[in-house]
């Protein structure tokens, strides 16, 4: 038997967070009878349907992006916005394994496969993300120290130490882009970041998530991950979750 929200996650109707968000919000139904406890396992066998359609087992498919800047991470948008969904030609119901800002760039994941996205997302698998970014002013030797030990966030939380190099920096136009790694993925951290050291981000590009880069697509330009791609990004996971970033 297995619990009921890594069933949904598997057969690729969310991913596994989610769908423990659904179940709480009473939208599953185990052979036409509302769960909605976390701990709830099911067998072979069992109907199980969500927001009344049953929940079919599909071929997990895994792609990687360069996101263009002005669209959404999200499946579809109430204002007819475009959606990086809305860009991939692929008859699985696909979803985005995070997300980026709607005027961010670069390597963007999408998959139907509801644990990899966990693995690749969740707080405890510290997967190295590098942004290349350009502030309103220059950073001083404090700001970029506080960037290497931490910086405690609007919200309180400290982020784990990140990396920094400077890439490009313009005394008379007052700006500088760098090349900056973190181990997380807080919501807008790198905006978050720069706002409490008093920097405003002008442009933000996500270069690269663990070994994986986008240089040989263009914007909106995507492609199938390889299935060793697949498994080094789990192994990744699992690495990253063995070390302690505290």
């Amino acid at each position: 038997m297995e619990r009921l929200q890594k069933v949904i996650a598997a057969a690729g109707v969310t991913s596994r967070r989610k769908a423990e968000q659904l179940i709480l919000e009473g939208r599953v139904c185990v052979n036409d009878a509302v769960v909605n406890e976390l701990g709830f396992k099911v067998k072979k066998g069992d109907l199980i349907t969500v927001d009344g359609k049953a929940i079919q087992k599909e071929d997990k498919v895994y792609y990687v992006m360069n996101k263009p800047k002005k669209t959404l991470c999200t499946a579809e948008d109430a204002f007819d916005r475009k959606t990086v969904v809305s860009l991939i030609d692929c008859p699985q119901r696909i979803y985005t394994v995070g997300r980026l800002d709607y005027d961010t760039s670069g390597v963007l994941l999408l998959t139907n496969d509801g644990d990899f996205a966990n693995q690749i997302i969740h707080p405890r698998y510290h997967i190295a993300k590098t942004y290349n970014l350009t502030i309103n002013g220059i950073l001083k030797g404090e700001h970029m120290k506080a960037i290497q030990n931490g910086i405690v966030l609007d919200d309180g939380i400290k982020t784990l130490p990140a990396k920094l190099k400077i890439t490009e920096k313009d005394e008379k136009k007052n700006q500088m882009s760098f090349d900056l790694t973190i181990y997380e993925g807080r919501n807008r951290q790198i905006k978050r970041m720069m706002e409490a050291l008093g920097f405003e981000v002008r442009r933000l590009h996500r270069k690269q998530l663990g070994f994986l880069r986008v240089d040989d697509l263009s914007q909106g330009e995507y492609r199938r991950l390889k299935p060793f791609e697949v498994k080094k990004l789990r192994t990744l996971a699992e690495k990253g979750k063995l070390i302690n970033m505290e």
